[in-house]
Parts: structure tokens; C-alpha cells; sequence
């Protein structure tokens, strides 16, 4: 069976409830690759063969990204900062003391607009939510910065591998496929300028807070 095959077997809602199920997980706070399907489905949406629908996609992922948030907001509200002591000693690569502390620098400078702009940030986007949620971030202006975020960035990423698929399928006929090498490539080189920055200060904080002697127990 070949690709082009076996894309045209796969149901279009079945693509959205992928979508906006990886999404939702990975705003809920477990690590999935959310960015990753949203490209690929918006690539799926480019193909004029596949009944993939752009909108469809940018929905689903709004929808998954505002319903993960939420939820983690209610859970870090419930059980507050010591919820992340624990997830730091269960997950150290994605809760370790550098992250929270990082992510809460980020929180405590820019307040809501961290919500907003984490979505942009692959460690915000799973830390956001349950970090808002334990900060007794308001839920309204929560709410508003979560949803503001999850529009821009999932309706402009979309839009964006959309358009750049329509143009390759358009001009390289049968080459679509150097869409998809471009929006890696591109990704793979931000992420990982973006990523060795942030991987430094939370390196910096995590040793900060290992000099730290512990709280005296009253």
C-alpha cells in the first residue's frame, strides 16, 4: 500500500480528534508532540486529494489546546505548587526545579502574557496551565490569554504549513514533499536555537536552587 493510499484511508475526523486529543494531553501537562501533529495534519489539509479541511484542523486544535489548559489549570489550582515537587522526582526531564522555576520567572514577569505566548514555547505549553492554576492565576484573565493563544498560534500554524503546502504541491507537482523539508528544517533550527537558551537558564536556576538549603520544617 502506498502513502498517498493509505492517507486517503484515513477518515478527516479522525485527523481533528487526533489533533485536538494530542493537544489537549499535551496542554493537560504530559509531554506529547502537539506542535508535530498540528503540522502534520495542516500538511494533510494542503493535499488536494485528501478531504483533510484546514479550518477543521485549526479548530480541533483550538478546542483541544483551551479544554487541556483548563483542566490543567483546575488540577494545579487543586493541589497547588507541591504537585510539581512530586512530578519533578517522578519526570525530572520535564518538571525538574529548573523548569518550574523557570517557567514561574516567566509567570511572575509577564503574567498573563506567559500564558499566551507559552503556547509559542514547548515547555510553556505543558507547564502553563497547572502552573497558572497553582500561581491562583484568575480564571477569567487565564481564560482570555489561553484562548488568544491557542487562536494565534494554532490558526497561524496552520495557515502557515497550509499555504506552503499549496505552493509546493502547486509548483513542484509531484514534489509536495519539499514543503514538508522546509517546515522541519525550519523548525528543527529554531527549536533548537530557542531550545540551547532555555536549556541554559534553566540550568543556571536548577543549580541555584540545588545551593539552596532546605526549608527549616516548623
Amino acid at each position: 500500500m502506498s502513502v498517498d493510499v493509505l492517507l486517503q484511508s484515513i477518515p478527516p475526523v479522525l485527523v481533528y480528534l487526533m489533533v485536538g486529543g494530542v493537544i489537549g494531553l499535551e496542554s493537560l501537562g504530559i509531554p506529547l508532540p502537539g506542535e508535530i501533529m498540528l503540522v502534520g495534519a495542516a500538511l494533510m489539509s494542503s493535499r488536494h486529494d485528501l478531504a483533510v479541511n484546514p479550518v477543521g484542523v485549526g479548530a480541533a486544535a483550538v478546542v483541544g489546546a483551551v479544554i487541556g489548559d483548563s483542566i490543567g489549570y483546575s488540577i494545579g489550582r487543586r493541589f497547588g505548587m507541591p504537585l510539581f515537587d512530586r512530578l519533578g522526582q517522578r519526570f525530572p526531564r520535564h518538571f525538574g526545579p529548573g523548569h518550574v522555576a523557570y517557567a514561574e520567572h516567566l509567570f511572575t514577569r509577564w503574567g498573563t502574557l506567559a500564558v499566551f505566548f507559552g503556547r509559542f514555547i514547548a515547555l510553556l505549553r505543558i507547564l502553563a496551565g497547572p502552573l497558572a492554576g497553582a500561581l491562583k492565576m484568575p480564571y477569567p484573565q487565564f481564560l482570555a490569554a489561553n484562548v488568544t493563544g491557542a487562536v494565534c498560534w494554532a490558526g497561524g500554524t496552520t495557515a502557515l504549513v497550509y499555504y506552503a503546502g499549496m505552493a509546493a504541491e502547486h509548483w513542484l507537482a509531484r514534489f509536495s514533499w519539499v514543503a514538508l523539508l522546509v517546515a522541519v528544517l525550519g523548525g528543527v533550527i529554531g527549536t533548537i536555537a530557542l531550545r540551547g537558551r532555555i536549556s541554559n537558564q534553566i540550568a543556571e536556576l536548577a543549580a541555584q536552587h540545588d545551593r539552596e538549603p532546605d526549608p527549616v520544617t516548623e
